[in-house]
Protein backbone atom coordinates (compact mmCIF):
# COMPACT_ATOMS: atom_id res chain seq x y z
CA UNK A 1 0.00 0.00 0.00
CA UNK A 2 1.67 3.60 -0.87
CA UNK A 3 2.14 5.87 1.96
CA UNK A 4 0.52 8.49 0.06
CA UNK A 5 -2.76 9.27 0.75
CA UNK A 6 -5.82 9.20 -2.03
CA UNK A 7 -7.65 12.36 -2.78
CA UNK A 8 -11.04 12.11 -1.89
CA UNK A 9 -13.19 10.36 -4.93
CA UNK A 10 -16.91 12.01 -5.35
CA UNK A 11 -19.28 11.24 -3.19
CA UNK A 12 -17.09 10.50 -0.33
CA UNK A 13 -16.89 12.43 3.04
CA UNK A 14 -13.92 14.87 2.81
CA UNK A 15 -12.10 14.53 5.99
CA UNK A 16 -10.88 17.16 8.03
CA UNK A 17 -7.48 18.79 7.57
CA UNK A 18 -6.86 18.99 11.53
CA UNK A 19 -5.48 16.43 13.11
CA UNK A 20 -6.17 15.24 16.77
CA UNK A 21 -5.67 17.92 19.31
CA UNK A 22 -2.84 16.58 22.00
CA UNK A 23 -3.58 15.06 24.78
CA UNK A 24 -4.59 17.92 28.13
CA UNK A 25 -7.34 19.00 30.50
CA UNK A 26 -8.34 21.30 28.24
CA UNK A 27 -8.38 19.10 24.90
CA UNK A 28 -11.48 17.50 25.22
CA UNK A 29 -13.07 20.28 25.31
CA UNK A 30 -12.99 21.07 21.77
CA UNK A 31 -15.07 18.36 20.69
CA UNK A 32 -17.65 19.93 23.04
CA UNK A 33 -17.21 23.27 20.99
CA UNK A 34 -16.98 21.81 17.77
CA UNK A 35 -20.21 19.86 18.58
CA UNK A 36 -22.03 23.17 19.89
CA UNK A 37 -20.85 25.43 17.59
CA UNK A 38 -22.22 23.27 14.51
CA UNK A 39 -25.49 22.32 15.87
CA UNK A 40 -26.01 26.05 17.08
CA UNK A 41 -24.56 27.16 13.56
CA UNK A 42 -27.27 25.07 11.35
CA UNK A 43 -30.15 26.13 13.84
CA UNK A 44 -29.81 29.34 14.79
CA UNK A 45 -28.08 30.79 11.83
CA UNK A 46 -31.70 31.69 9.60
CA UNK A 47 -32.36 34.14 12.51
CA UNK A 48 -28.69 35.72 13.09
CA UNK A 49 -29.61 35.91 8.59
CA UNK A 50 -32.63 37.71 9.19
CA UNK A 51 -30.81 39.90 12.15
CA UNK A 52 -28.05 40.65 9.72
CA UNK A 53 -29.49 41.52 6.46
CA UNK A 54 -32.12 43.80 8.70
CA UNK A 55 -29.51 45.24 10.68
CA UNK A 56 -27.25 46.02 7.32
CA UNK A 57 -30.38 48.24 6.08
CA UNK A 58 -30.91 49.91 9.41
CA UNK A 59 -26.98 51.01 9.33
CA UNK A 60 -27.99 52.47 5.47
CA UNK A 61 -31.29 53.89 6.76
CA UNK A 62 -29.18 57.16 8.25
CA UNK A 63 -27.60 58.51 5.23
CA UNK A 64 -31.34 57.44 3.05
CA UNK A 65 -33.41 59.41 5.53
CA UNK A 66 -31.11 62.64 4.66
CA UNK A 67 -32.07 62.28 0.78
CA UNK A 68 -35.46 61.25 1.94
CA UNK A 69 -36.82 64.08 3.75
CA UNK A 70 -34.39 66.22 2.73
CA UNK A 71 -37.37 68.88 2.42
CA UNK A 72 -38.39 68.67 5.90
CA UNK A 73 -34.98 67.88 7.63
CA UNK A 74 -33.52 71.33 5.93
CA UNK A 75 -34.16 75.08 4.98
CA UNK A 76 -34.35 76.84 1.57
CA UNK A 77 -31.60 79.26 2.44
CA UNK A 78 -30.32 80.42 5.72
CA UNK A 79 -31.76 83.39 7.38
CA UNK A 80 -29.93 86.22 9.55
CA UNK A 81 -31.40 85.67 12.71
CA UNK A 82 -33.79 82.68 13.67
CA UNK A 83 -36.92 83.43 15.08
CA UNK A 84 -38.76 82.96 19.18
CA UNK A 85 -39.29 79.20 19.65
CA UNK A 86 -42.30 80.37 21.05
CA UNK A 87 -43.49 81.62 17.51
CA UNK A 88 -42.14 78.48 15.62
CA UNK A 89 -44.10 76.13 17.61
CA UNK A 90 -47.36 78.86 17.55
CA UNK A 91 -46.89 78.06 13.28
CA UNK A 92 -46.86 74.63 13.77
CA UNK A 93 -49.68 74.50 15.79
CA UNK A 94 -51.89 76.78 13.47
CA UNK A 95 -50.91 73.96 10.86
CA UNK A 96 -51.11 71.13 13.14
CA UNK A 97 -53.96 72.02 16.44
CA UNK A 98 -54.54 68.03 16.45
CA UNK A 99 -53.16 66.75 19.90
CA UNK A 100 -50.47 68.43 22.28
CA UNK A 101 -47.36 69.74 22.41
CA UNK A 102 -44.76 66.86 23.89
CA UNK A 103 -41.58 68.23 23.12
CA UNK A 104 -39.31 70.89 21.16
CA UNK A 105 -35.96 70.44 19.42
CA UNK A 106 -34.68 73.97 18.90
CA UNK A 107 -33.18 74.04 15.06
CA UNK A 108 -29.54 72.37 15.73
CA UNK A 109 -27.70 73.78 13.07
CA UNK A 110 -28.28 76.73 10.63
CA UNK A 111 -29.51 74.90 7.72
CA UNK A 112 -31.56 72.58 10.12
CA UNK A 113 -35.07 72.82 10.39
CA UNK A 114 -37.36 73.21 13.94
CA UNK A 115 -39.14 69.65 15.26
CA UNK A 116 -42.95 69.93 17.01
CA UNK A 117 -43.70 66.59 18.78
CA UNK A 118 -46.74 66.08 18.82
CA UNK A 119 -48.71 63.22 21.07
CA UNK A 120 -51.80 61.78 21.27
CA UNK A 121 -52.48 62.09 17.29
CA UNK A 122 -55.12 60.64 15.27
CA UNK A 123 -53.89 57.94 12.86
CA UNK A 124 -50.30 57.98 15.01
CA UNK A 125 -49.15 54.86 16.05
CA UNK A 126 -49.02 54.61 20.21
CA UNK A 127 -46.13 55.47 21.26
CA UNK A 128 -45.04 57.67 18.05
CA UNK A 129 -45.30 61.29 17.71
CA UNK A 130 -45.80 63.57 14.80
CA UNK A 131 -42.87 65.56 14.16
CA UNK A 132 -43.70 69.28 12.35
CA UNK A 133 -41.35 70.85 10.55
CA UNK A 134 -40.96 74.85 10.94
CA UNK A 135 -37.94 76.76 9.37
CA UNK A 136 -36.44 78.80 12.07
CA UNK A 137 -36.25 82.19 9.62
CA UNK A 138 -40.00 82.60 8.43
CA UNK A 139 -42.10 80.28 10.35
CA UNK A 140 -42.86 78.58 7.59
CA UNK A 141 -43.91 74.93 8.21
CA UNK A 142 -42.18 72.34 5.44
CA UNK A 143 -43.71 69.02 6.37
CA UNK A 144 -44.88 66.89 8.91
CA UNK A 145 -43.83 63.33 9.42
CA UNK A 146 -44.46 60.47 12.08
CA UNK A 147 -41.36 59.89 14.78
CA UNK A 148 -40.52 56.81 16.82
CA UNK A 149 -37.34 57.09 19.61
CA UNK A 150 -35.10 59.36 21.26
CA UNK A 151 -33.09 59.39 18.13
CA UNK A 152 -35.82 60.93 16.11
CA UNK A 153 -36.50 58.05 13.42
CA UNK A 154 -38.43 59.29 10.67
CA UNK A 155 -40.58 56.63 8.60
CA UNK A 156 -38.23 54.51 6.51
CA UNK A 157 -35.56 54.23 9.61
CA UNK A 158 -38.61 53.31 12.05
CA UNK A 159 -40.07 50.88 9.45
CA UNK A 160 -36.50 48.96 9.51
CA UNK A 161 -35.88 49.41 13.35
CA UNK A 162 -38.89 47.66 13.81
CA UNK A 163 -38.37 45.17 11.14
CA UNK A 164 -35.15 44.10 12.67
CA UNK A 165 -36.51 44.56 16.07
CA UNK A 166 -39.54 42.81 16.28
CA UNK A 167 -39.93 41.24 12.77
CA UNK A 168 -43.39 44.09 12.97
CA UNK A 169 -44.47 41.17 15.23
CA UNK A 170 -44.92 43.04 18.22
CA UNK A 171 -43.79 42.37 21.48
CA UNK A 172 -43.60 38.52 20.45
CA UNK A 173 -41.74 39.15 17.32
CA UNK A 174 -38.59 40.66 19.89
CA UNK A 175 -38.06 36.89 21.04
CA UNK A 176 -36.75 36.62 17.60
CA UNK A 177 -33.79 39.15 17.87
CA UNK A 178 -33.13 38.39 21.50
CA UNK A 179 -32.41 34.70 20.60
CA UNK A 180 -29.94 35.85 17.54
CA UNK A 181 -28.57 38.40 20.31
CA UNK A 182 -28.31 35.22 23.23
CA UNK A 183 -26.43 32.97 20.33
CA UNK A 184 -24.39 35.08 18.63
CA UNK A 185 -21.48 35.63 21.13
CA UNK A 186 -21.58 31.57 21.54
CA UNK A 187 -21.17 30.45 18.19
CA UNK A 188 -18.54 33.44 17.33
CA UNK A 189 -16.76 32.50 21.07
CA UNK A 190 -16.66 28.65 19.90
CA UNK A 191 -15.31 29.76 15.93
CA UNK A 192 -12.23 31.19 18.04
CA UNK A 193 -11.57 28.22 20.36
CA UNK A 194 -12.09 26.06 17.48
CA UNK A 195 -9.62 28.68 14.77
CA UNK A 196 -6.83 28.90 17.16
CA UNK A 197 -7.13 25.40 19.02
CA UNK A 198 -5.93 24.10 14.82
CA UNK A 199 -4.45 27.27 13.35
CA UNK A 200 -1.07 25.08 13.03
CA UNK A 201 -2.38 22.36 11.70
CA UNK A 202 -4.54 24.33 8.94
CA UNK A 203 -1.12 26.21 7.87
CA UNK A 204 0.43 22.57 7.00
CA UNK A 205 -2.75 22.08 4.79
CA UNK A 206 -2.10 22.07 1.12
CA UNK A 207 -4.57 22.87 -0.95
CA UNK A 208 -7.07 25.06 -1.55
CA UNK A 209 -10.54 23.38 -3.43
CA UNK A 210 -13.66 21.80 -1.79
CA UNK A 211 -14.38 22.11 1.81
CA UNK A 212 -10.85 23.34 2.66
CA UNK A 213 -11.09 26.05 0.57
CA UNK A 214 -14.69 27.15 2.44
CA UNK A 215 -13.32 26.11 5.72
CA UNK A 216 -10.50 28.92 5.18
CA UNK A 217 -12.50 31.50 4.32
CA UNK A 218 -15.35 30.93 6.93
CA UNK A 219 -12.39 30.92 9.93
CA UNK A 220 -10.38 33.71 8.59
CA UNK A 221 -13.49 36.20 8.24
CA UNK A 222 -15.04 34.79 11.32
CA UNK A 223 -11.73 35.30 13.45
CA UNK A 224 -11.30 38.98 11.78
CA UNK A 225 -14.90 39.45 12.76
CA UNK A 226 -15.41 37.88 15.77
CA UNK A 227 -14.98 40.83 18.31
CA UNK A 228 -17.44 43.29 16.50
CA UNK A 229 -19.76 40.23 16.97
CA UNK A 230 -19.38 39.78 20.62
CA UNK A 231 -19.53 43.51 21.20
CA UNK A 232 -23.46 43.71 18.94
CA UNK A 233 -23.97 40.53 21.00
CA UNK A 234 -23.65 41.92 24.35
CA UNK A 235 -25.02 45.05 23.76
CA UNK A 236 -28.17 43.51 21.68
CA UNK A 237 -28.97 41.96 24.95
CA UNK A 238 -28.83 45.19 27.22
CA UNK A 239 -32.54 46.17 25.53
CA UNK A 240 -33.66 42.68 25.21
CA UNK A 241 -37.02 41.72 26.96
CA UNK A 242 -35.69 39.26 29.32
CA UNK A 243 -31.98 39.28 28.84
CA UNK A 244 -32.32 43.62 29.43
CA UNK A 245 -34.36 43.46 32.20
CA UNK A 246 -31.93 40.85 34.21
CA UNK A 247 -29.30 43.71 33.29
CA UNK A 248 -31.35 46.08 34.30
CA UNK A 249 -31.98 44.88 37.54
CA UNK A 250 -28.29 44.29 38.25
CA UNK A 251 -26.93 47.66 37.35
CA UNK A 252 -29.94 49.29 39.34
CA UNK A 253 -28.93 46.75 42.56
CA UNK A 254 -24.98 47.89 42.00
CA UNK A 255 -25.87 51.78 42.29
CA UNK A 256 -25.22 52.15 38.40
CA UNK A 257 -28.49 52.53 36.97
CA UNK A 258 -28.60 55.97 34.41
CA UNK A 259 -30.16 58.68 36.53
CA UNK A 260 -32.82 60.96 35.54
CA UNK A 261 -33.08 64.82 36.41
CA UNK A 262 -35.82 65.79 38.69
CA UNK A 263 -38.81 67.45 37.40
CA UNK A 264 -40.63 68.26 40.35
CA UNK A 265 -41.05 72.20 40.44
CA UNK A 266 -39.77 73.92 43.34
CA UNK A 267 -40.38 76.50 45.90
CA UNK A 268 -42.95 78.29 46.98
CA UNK A 269 -44.24 78.95 43.58
CA UNK A 270 -44.87 75.21 42.88
CA UNK A 271 -47.84 74.44 40.86
CA UNK A 272 -48.49 78.46 40.53
CA UNK A 273 -47.99 79.94 36.50
CA UNK A 274 -48.14 76.37 35.22
CA UNK A 275 -51.09 76.75 33.59
CA UNK A 276 -50.82 76.10 29.46
CA UNK A 277 -52.95 77.48 26.85
CA UNK A 278 -54.56 73.84 24.87
CA UNK A 279 -51.79 71.74 24.06
CA UNK A 280 -49.27 74.57 23.16
CA UNK A 281 -46.45 73.60 25.23
CA UNK A 282 -46.94 77.16 26.59
CA UNK A 283 -46.72 77.16 30.26
CA UNK A 284 -45.48 79.85 33.02
CA UNK A 285 -42.30 82.03 31.33
CA UNK A 286 -42.82 80.02 28.47
CA UNK A 287 -40.41 78.45 25.82
CA UNK A 288 -38.04 81.40 25.19
CA UNK A 289 -37.12 81.66 28.95
CA UNK A 290 -36.90 78.55 30.03
CA UNK A 291 -34.37 77.65 26.74
CA UNK A 292 -32.32 80.45 27.90
CA UNK A 293 -32.07 79.48 31.70
CA UNK A 294 -30.94 76.05 29.94
CA UNK A 295 -28.34 77.97 27.48
CA UNK A 296 -26.96 79.95 31.05
CA UNK A 297 -26.12 76.18 32.13
CA UNK A 298 -23.92 75.22 29.11
CA UNK A 299 -26.82 73.21 27.05
CA UNK A 300 -25.74 73.50 23.91
CA UNK A 301 -27.28 72.41 20.78
CA UNK A 302 -29.05 69.58 19.85
CA UNK A 303 -31.70 70.02 22.82
CA UNK A 304 -34.79 68.86 23.22
CA UNK A 305 -37.53 70.97 25.61
CA UNK A 306 -40.29 68.91 27.43
CA UNK A 307 -43.31 70.94 28.94
CA UNK A 308 -44.72 69.94 31.98
CA UNK A 309 -46.66 66.83 32.60
CA UNK A 310 -48.84 68.78 35.29
CA UNK A 311 -48.83 71.81 37.47
CA UNK A 312 -46.77 70.44 39.53
CA UNK A 313 -43.92 69.37 37.07
CA UNK A 314 -40.91 71.44 35.89
CA UNK A 315 -39.69 71.70 32.33
CA UNK A 316 -36.70 69.41 31.41
CA UNK A 317 -34.19 70.24 28.59
CA UNK A 318 -32.12 67.95 27.86
CA UNK A 319 -29.29 67.42 25.06
CA UNK A 320 -30.08 64.54 22.69
CA UNK A 321 -26.67 64.66 21.03
CA UNK A 322 -25.56 60.81 20.64
CA UNK A 323 -22.69 61.14 18.54
CA UNK A 324 -18.87 61.67 19.74
CA UNK A 325 -18.27 63.70 21.73
CA UNK A 326 -21.84 62.75 23.81
CA UNK A 327 -23.91 65.63 25.28
CA UNK A 328 -26.69 64.36 27.55
CA UNK A 329 -26.66 66.79 30.30
CA UNK A 330 -30.05 67.85 31.46
CA UNK A 331 -31.94 70.44 33.77
CA UNK A 332 -35.45 71.16 35.16
CA UNK A 333 -36.94 74.80 35.00
CA UNK A 334 -39.43 76.04 36.97
CA UNK A 335 -42.16 77.08 34.98
CA UNK A 336 -43.52 79.77 37.27
CA UNK A 337 -40.12 81.64 37.95
CA UNK A 338 -37.61 80.39 35.01
CA UNK A 339 -35.33 79.18 37.47
CA UNK A 340 -33.24 75.78 36.87
CA UNK A 341 -34.00 73.65 39.83
CA UNK A 342 -32.09 70.34 38.84
CA UNK A 343 -29.13 69.49 36.64
CA UNK A 344 -27.55 66.62 35.89
CA UNK A 345 -24.54 65.85 33.91
CA UNK A 346 -23.42 62.87 31.71
CA UNK A 347 -20.03 63.28 33.31
CA UNK A 348 -21.74 62.34 36.39
CA UNK A 349 -23.21 59.43 35.78
CA UNK A 350 -22.45 55.71 36.72
CA UNK A 351 -19.67 54.24 34.92
CA UNK A 352 -21.75 50.86 33.81
CA UNK A 353 -24.52 53.71 32.98
CA UNK A 354 -22.65 55.72 30.62
CA UNK A 355 -20.89 52.06 28.92
CA UNK A 356 -24.64 51.20 28.29
CA UNK A 357 -25.33 54.15 26.64
CA UNK A 358 -21.96 54.64 24.48
CA UNK A 359 -22.86 50.53 23.67
CA UNK A 360 -26.36 50.98 22.62
CA UNK A 361 -25.01 54.07 20.37
CA UNK A 362 -22.21 52.65 18.56
CA UNK A 363 -24.70 49.02 18.23
CA UNK A 364 -27.30 51.58 16.69
CA UNK A 365 -24.56 53.57 14.39
CA UNK A 366 -24.82 57.29 16.15
CA UNK A 367 -21.51 57.31 18.04
CA UNK A 368 -19.32 57.91 15.33
CA UNK A 369 -21.71 58.64 12.64
CA UNK A 370 -21.15 57.40 9.27
CA UNK A 371 -17.75 55.47 10.07
CA UNK A 372 -19.55 53.76 12.47
CA UNK A 373 -22.65 52.88 10.15
CA UNK A 374 -20.04 52.01 7.43
CA UNK A 375 -18.38 49.32 10.12
CA UNK A 376 -22.05 47.90 10.75
CA UNK A 377 -22.29 47.28 7.27
CA UNK A 378 -19.46 45.15 6.80
CA UNK A 379 -19.78 43.02 10.36
CA UNK A 380 -23.46 42.13 8.61
CA UNK A 381 -22.09 41.46 5.56
CA UNK A 382 -19.55 39.17 7.44
CA UNK A 383 -22.05 37.42 8.61
CA UNK A 384 -24.34 37.02 6.22
CA UNK A 385 -21.08 35.36 4.46
CA UNK A 386 -20.13 33.39 7.02
CA UNK A 387 -23.95 32.49 7.41
CA UNK A 388 -23.29 30.71 3.52
CA UNK A 389 -20.17 29.45 4.12
CA UNK A 390 -20.94 27.71 6.76
CA UNK A 391 -23.95 25.58 4.86
CA UNK A 392 -22.08 25.23 2.05
CA UNK A 393 -19.51 23.35 4.71
CA UNK A 394 -22.16 21.64 5.50
CA UNK A 395 -23.53 20.39 1.95
CA UNK A 396 -19.95 19.87 1.13
CA UNK A 397 -19.28 17.42 4.20
CA UNK A 398 -22.61 15.74 3.53
CA UNK A 399 -25.65 16.51 5.20
CA UNK A 400 -26.77 13.25 6.71
CA UNK A 401 -23.22 12.12 7.75
CA UNK A 402 -22.79 15.61 9.28
CA UNK A 403 -25.47 15.11 11.74
CA UNK A 404 -24.44 11.93 12.41
CA UNK A 405 -21.57 12.64 12.86
CA UNK A 406 -19.62 15.91 13.49
CA UNK A 407 -18.30 15.16 16.69
CA UNK A 408 -18.52 11.41 18.59
CA UNK A 409 -21.15 11.99 21.86
CA UNK A 410 -19.96 11.35 24.93
CA UNK A 411 -16.88 13.95 24.78
CA UNK A 412 -18.08 15.42 27.92
CA UNK A 413 -17.25 12.41 29.84
CA UNK A 414 -13.51 12.65 29.15
CA UNK A 415 -13.76 16.21 30.58
CA UNK A 416 -11.68 16.65 34.15
CA UNK A 417 -13.65 17.79 36.91
CA UNK A 418 -11.35 20.01 37.27
CA UNK A 419 -12.73 21.90 34.36
CA UNK A 420 -16.53 20.40 34.01
CA UNK A 421 -17.60 21.22 36.97
CA UNK A 422 -16.76 25.22 37.48
CA UNK A 423 -17.67 25.47 33.30
CA UNK A 424 -21.02 23.64 34.00
CA UNK A 425 -21.67 26.17 37.13
CA UNK A 426 -20.76 29.37 34.69
CA UNK A 427 -23.43 28.19 32.07
CA UNK A 428 -26.08 27.71 34.62
CA UNK A 429 -25.15 31.44 35.99
CA UNK A 430 -25.15 32.72 32.17
CA UNK A 431 -28.29 30.71 31.17
CA UNK A 432 -30.26 31.90 34.27
CA UNK A 433 -29.60 35.41 32.99
CA UNK A 434 -30.05 34.78 29.42
CA UNK A 435 -33.02 32.69 29.33
CA UNK A 436 -33.08 32.42 25.64
CA UNK A 437 -29.55 31.13 25.54
CA UNK A 438 -30.40 29.14 28.20
CA UNK A 439 -33.54 27.23 28.19
CA UNK A 440 -32.61 26.59 24.05
CA UNK A 441 -29.26 24.78 25.54
CA UNK A 442 -30.91 22.93 27.88
CA UNK A 443 -33.26 21.45 25.31
CA UNK A 444 -30.56 20.65 22.89
CA UNK A 445 -29.05 18.85 25.77
CA UNK A 446 -31.85 16.40 27.06
CA UNK A 447 -32.45 15.96 22.90
CA UNK A 448 -28.81 15.21 22.16
CA UNK A 449 -28.89 12.75 25.08
CA UNK A 450 -32.08 11.27 24.40
CA UNK A 451 -31.06 10.68 21.03
CA UNK A 452 -27.76 9.10 21.82
CA UNK A 453 -29.33 6.32 24.35
CA UNK A 454 -31.38 5.74 21.49
CA UNK A 455 -28.87 5.17 19.29
CA UNK A 456 -26.44 3.15 21.89
CA UNK A 457 -29.95 0.84 22.52
CA UNK A 458 -29.91 0.10 18.97
CA UNK A 459 -26.06 -0.90 18.57
CA UNK A 460 -26.39 -3.14 20.73
CA UNK A 461 -29.95 -4.74 19.66
CA UNK A 462 -28.30 -5.03 16.12
CA UNK A 463 -25.61 -8.01 16.89
CA UNK A 464 -28.04 -10.05 18.49
CA UNK A 465 -30.52 -10.13 15.47
CA UNK A 466 -27.89 -10.79 13.25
Amino acid sequence: MSSTAASPTKGEIEPDPAPAPPPGRWAPLRPLVLRLHFYAGVFVAPFLLVAAVTGFLYAGAFQAEKLLYAHELSVDAVGGAKLPVSRQVAAAREAHPEGTVSAVRPSPHADATTRVLLSGVQGVEPGHTLAVFVDPYTAEVRGALEQYGSTGALPLRTWIDEFHRDLHLGENGRLYSEFAASWLWVIAGGGLVLWFSRRRALRKVRGTRGRRRTLGLHGTVGVWAAAGFLFLSATGLTWSTYAGANIDELRTSLGQATPSVSAVAGGEHAGHGASATTGSGEHGVGLDKVLAAARAEGLTDPVEIVPPADDTSAYVVRQIQRSWPEKQDAVAVDPATGQVTDVLRFADHPLLAKLTRWGIDLHTGILFGLANQVALMLLALSLVMLIVWGYRMWWQRGRASAFGRPVPRGAWQRVSPAVLVPGVAVIAVVGYFVPLLGIPLAAFVAVDVVLGEIAHRRSRRAPALK
